[in-house]
């Protein structure tokens, strides 16, 4: 039913003539504004993650100036409300350790304060699922406002991404094909510009899933942050919330079991992180919608990678931009989609994209002429993934996906990090490594699972390894690498019972992960195995390691991880 006034959840706090009403009014006019600014009309929250330590959201202060006059245009009472902000580099020990409070911090932000509807501006990593899973929760009318990229790196007339080409150029650097001058150039020209990484990282991942699934407006999450056409989708983000207000357009009533689908294809035809495939699960079961590994495994199988971007591909963010950015892809993917799926512009998903062109064939491939012939995941169950992995063959060596080779286990990454580089580690190019707890209750699930190649491997040419973890790995970085292994280590997962020289096999084509160890040998390893101590004994922490959720499971906490409402504060 649309709303009217006196039925906005704001009017309890503003609208009646209690002695608590008169004061909500009272503090909000100390502040300059007029009683007929925001009795009666839809207040909007902007929930906003800027912050000097999440550079890639450095612009997003004057976005919400600019979502402001959008809101006071529509009739609407803007207030902006910071919220943590996620700054992938910066955050220790890993953003998505924060995740869960941000997604928390979001829904008693609009719990707590007389919130109609809310703009949620994010864009880096985790700011994005955390965002939408504290505003699932919460049920209010939601826009998402992505931060957008940043500009393309450029290096002596070469093009340079983000996180893909760090990785190239340190490895460069440790195997001494650069010198030290050369690499002090790339760090001074590889981030130009306030946004997010300029590769297909989680960042433009996430963003894309969230626009396809149908919670920004269309076009918005391609548009470079710096581009004069951001602001301006920032004024009409602020008035389209006022309209989704009235007709109390809440994100249940968008994202459908199809718009998760839509979400899942669009990853897939741009080749995007494996980092999605946690955060789609815990968003959707905000919702009380299933989700599993095997469905976006599904779709993955189906639907080709497309996009020519790094970490697959060649290109970045710009570039896909001005070639038609995220509405042509889905223009030439929609036989996949389901384009009756609505979306917060009013309009069914299909005519947001009717009139999308591609502008470039070498950014934005013909179907017929995928980047490769490789999937953009993989999921891979065994004897040492029980509840699955996930691998992303896209941006992996092919030679590297089936194959077979005996462990190099490293117990953490301060451990990897002592020893990857000692000429006595006895490593080869057919080596596996393993790396544990680095999952979620051990460590927080940080990015660690893209290990470096040892100095002695990168001197003969070695590039890439089959490397194996409960860890994540950053949505920028290519290589083969077995991810989220689950149940993960710290919780006595058989990744917990590897050791030196164990023979390793991986098959991609039979999704299989397996340690070839006979049974009895793992039922002596396991009777001996013992628990690590908790990594937290007080705080957040402590809560984190009590009630995270496997990998598998979306990583999200127990107690959340479903679809339910909390009631309303009382305001007398």
């Amino acid at each position: 039913m649309p709303n009217s006034p006196e039925s906005l959840r704001s009017f309890r706090w503003y609208g009646t003539e209690h002695l608590r009403s008169f004061a909500h009014r009272q503090r909000t006019m100390q502040i300059g504004f007029r009683r007929k600014d925001f009795v009666g009309r839809p207040v909007i929250g902007i929930v906003n993650t800027w912050s000097e330590m999440s550079t890639c959201h450095y612009h997003l202060r004057e976005r919400a100036e600019e979502v402001r006059r959008g809101v006071w245009r529509a009739g609407g009472f803007p207030i902006e409300l910071p919220a943590m902000s996620l700054g992938e580099v910066m955050v220790k020990p890993s953003t998505m350790f924060y995740r869960n409070f941000l997604a928390m911090e979001t829904e008693e932000l609009l719990r707590s304060h007389p919130v109609d509807g809310v703009v949620l501006m994010g864009g880096c990593d985790k700011t994005t699922p955390a965002l939408l899973m504290g505003a699932f929760s919460m049920g209010l009318p939601a826009i998402f406002l992505p931060a957008g990229p940043m500009l393309n790196g450029v290096w002596r007339g070469q093009r340079i991404g983000v996180g893909t080409d760090s990785k190239r150029f340190w490895d460069d650097l440790r195997g001494g094909r650069i010198t030290q001058e050369e690499w002090g150039e790339i760090e001074e020209t590889m981030t130009r510009a306030n946004g997010t990484c300029n590769t297909m990282g989680t960042a433009s991942t996430m963003t894309s899933i969230v626009e396809a699934m149908g919670l920004s407006l269309p076009g918005a999450s391609s548009i470079p942050a710096v581009d004069s056409a951001h602001p301006r989708m920032a004024t009409d983000v602020g008035e389209r919330i006022v309209e989704m207000v009235w007709q109390d357009l809440k994100p249940a009533g968008i994202v459908t079991d199809e718009a998760i689908e839509n979400g899942i294809v669009t990853w897939m035809a741009l080749g995007g992180s494996t980092n999605a495939a946690v955060h789609l699960v815990a968003m959707a079961r905000r919702l009380g919608r299933r989700l599993s590994l095997d469905d976006m495994a599904a779709v993955a199988r189906r639907v080709p990678v497309i996009a020519d971007m790094m970490p697959s591909g060649r290109f970045l963010m710009e570039d896909f931009y001005y070639a038609g950015g995220l509405r042509a892809l889905l223009w030439r993917i929609r036989d996949f989609l389901h384009l009756d799926a609505p979306t917060v512009s009013g309009r069914p998903l299909g005519d947001t994209i009717r009139n999308a062109m591609v502008h470039n064939d070498e950014v934005i491939r013909p179907l017929d002429n995928p980047v490769n012939h490789r999937p953009a995941l993989a999921v891979v169950r065994g004897n040492l993934a029980p509840d699955g992995a996930v691998v992303k063959p896209s941006a992996a060596s092919p030679h590297l996906l089936e194959h077979t080779g005996r462990a190099v286990v490293f117990d953490g990454y301060e451990d990897m990090s002592a020893r990857i580089d000692d000429e006595s580690l006895a490593v080869d190019e057919t080596s596996v490594f393993v790396l544990r707890h680095g999952g979620p209750v051990a460590a927080g699930m940080p990015e660690w699972g893209d290990m470096q190649i040892p100095k002695k491997l990168l001197r003969k040419g070695v590039r890439d390894i089959l490397r194996v973890s409960d860890a994540r790995m950053s949505g920028t970085r290519d290589g083969t690498c077995v991810l989220h292994v689950a149940p993960e280590a710290a919780v006595g997962g058989p990744l917990a019972l590897v050791r030196d020289g164990d023979p390793i096999r991986l098959s991609t084509a039979e999704g299989r992960l397996d340690l070839l160890v006979e049974e009895t040998e793992m039922a002596r390893r396991r009777a001996a195995w013992t628990a690590p101590p908790p990594s937290y004994e007080r705080g957040y922490g402590a809560m984190f390691t009590a009630h995270v959720l496997q990998a598998n499971e979306g990583a999200d906490f127990d107690y959340l991880a479903r679809p339910g409402t909390v009631k309303d504060p009382s305001i007398y």
